[in-house]
């Protein structure tokens, strides 16, 4: 009996002790979890201090506001749904009159962007607020002219007060406030999980299995593209060892010098299909391509299985959001147009 009390001891000390070097070597490797202290957290997603309870507020009624596109119908929640793990679940995203995305680009996650060295799959913006300029004015996706945009929302006196209330009596309701507040509202949504307790030093956050999926994942190189707070978001050649399958779906070949940014794998069972142009619909599968594409290995079905058993603890606790009430819109607001 107290030999057995000493082995199980044993066993659980050893588990612990593996749990911490575990960890260690993660962060070794680039991961870095979501800060658990307010205040750091604080300092990593608003470093210029443009966050404000009365701008995010705003902002995220910018966010869900479809007069912002040209029909009236389309707005920035519809292809980053936040009900949906801030993509729409569908392989190329949809837009001004139900029209595919020509390049047959997939729809990525707003959550956890704010980690993002760059946005866009070719990695053209260098931030959120930035980014939000271009769904609106693309003609595949809301087809509004900034002129257009700036002319709805002026004609609508409580959006008006509200950004004066949020920059100032002062401010001048143009393109690039109302898409920066839309920046500054997605800065917020960030959905910390037991992978973040665990690099933060709760041994105990993350199941056994899930432990070896990490070590899995670590061992087979997924870290070289996979790593920082966003487990993702940086620039990588894509791809880099072997063909992708399914190259021939679409056009896009990335930026200039054949980068493309990676994805970030938090929250990554919400968020299928997989790929820049949403071909692949199983994780395990996702995982293996990856392995074939830019390590030029063949993971095995098992390897593949422990790396997901991995991936789901990077599911997170999302912000709670309640659809807020839009205003009215005035006899001055520019009707919808179809066209």
């Amino acid at each position: 009996m107290k030999i057995s009390k000493i082995i199980a001891a044993s066993l659980v000390a050893s588990s612990v002790l593996f749990a911490g070097q575990l960890a260690e070597k993660a962060k070794t490797m680039g991961l870095q979890p979501i800060p658990a202290d307010k205040a750091e957290l604080s300092k990593l997603i608003d470093p210029n201090g443009t966050i404000t309870p009365e701008r995010v507020e705003l902002g995220k009624k910018l966010y869900f506001e479809p007069r912002l596109s040209k029909s009236g119908i389309i707005s920035c929640n519809t292809c980053h749904n936040l009900g949906l793990g801030g993509a729409d679940g569908a392989p190329a995203a949809v837009g001004h009159m139900w029209v595919a995305n020509p390049h047959h680009l997939n729809s990525p996650t707003v959550y956890n962007a704010v980690f993002f060295k760059a946005q866009f799959w070719d990695g053209r913006s260098p931030h959120l607020e930035d980014q939000a300029q271009g769904p609106m004015q693309a003609a595949p996706e809301m087809a509004s002219p900034a002129s257009l945009v700036v002319d709805r929302i002026n004609s609508i006196p409580e959006y008006v007060e509200e950004f004066k209330k949020a920059y100032g009596k002062d401010v001048k309701v143009d393109f690039e406030t109302i898409t920066s507040t839309i920046g500054i509202y997605e800065r917020t949504l960030v959905t910390p999980s037991r992978y973040d307790d665990f690099l933060n030093g709760k041994d105990d956050a993350l199941s056994d299995a899930e432990k070896e999926g990490l070590q899995v994942f670590i061992d087979q190189g997924c870290t070289q593209c996979h790593s920082g707070v966003a487990l993702g978001g940086t620039m990588m050649p894509f791809p880099m060892v072997k063909p992708y399958k399914f190259a021939n779906v679409g056009d896009f070949k990335g930026d200039k010098n054949g980068m493309v940014k990676v994805p970030t794998l938090r929250n990554i069972t919400e968020t299928a299909p997989y790929y820049h142009n949403g071909q692949i619909w199983s994780l395990a599968e996702a995982v293996k391509e990856m392995g074939s594409t830019q390590l030029g290995k063949d993971i095995s079905d098992a390897d593949a299985e422990k790396i997901v058993t991995f991936l789901k603890a990077l599911k997170g606790e999302k912000p709670e959001i309640i659809y807020p009430q839009l205003p009215e819109s005035t006899l001055k607001t520019p009707k919808p147009d179809f066209n």
